[in-house]
């Protein structure tokens, strides 16, 4: 489920973190779902369970999990943190689209890119090859 890059710049914890938050808002783990317990996490990843405790700590501050005394920590529901979280994106895009057209950046360049990254380029790309 959860991986550990070695190579990242990032503690293991704010991985750990990560991983969590997207399989988290992607729905892979539902609310009420119960969390691996931090010692069975810790031996999976072969890491100090202190690093697992951390990361949990950093999620349960973000609203993404919630401890339950004596019976460890499960997923929060999440849609409110998850329309928020959408609001902001959409409010920073907002500026970068509005800087990048300060710097002459037209509507066509930013299709292209859309369409580049929600793959409609690529679709096109191979109709054209075949």
């Amino acid at each position: 489920m959860i991986s550990i890059d070695y190579h990242s710049k990032l503690p293991f914890y704010e991985q750990i973190a990560r991983h969590f938050q997207t399989l988290i808002l992607k729905g892979a783990l539902p609310p009420g779902t119960q969390m691996p317990s931090v010692r069975s996490l810790a031996v999976e990843l072969s890491i100090n369970p202190n690093t697992i405790q951390k990361a949990y700590a950093v999620l349960e501050q973000e609203g993404y999990i919630f401890p339950v005394k004596g019976r460890g920590n499960f997923v929060a529901d999440t849609a409110e943190l998850m329309k928020q979280k959408k609001n902001l994106l959409l409010e920073k895009t907002e500026e970068l689209l509005m800087y990048g057209k300060e710097l002459g950046i037209t509507r066509e360049d930013y299709r292209r890119l859309i369409d580049q990254i929600f793959g409609k380029e690529k679709f096109h790309d191979r109709t054209k090859r075949a």
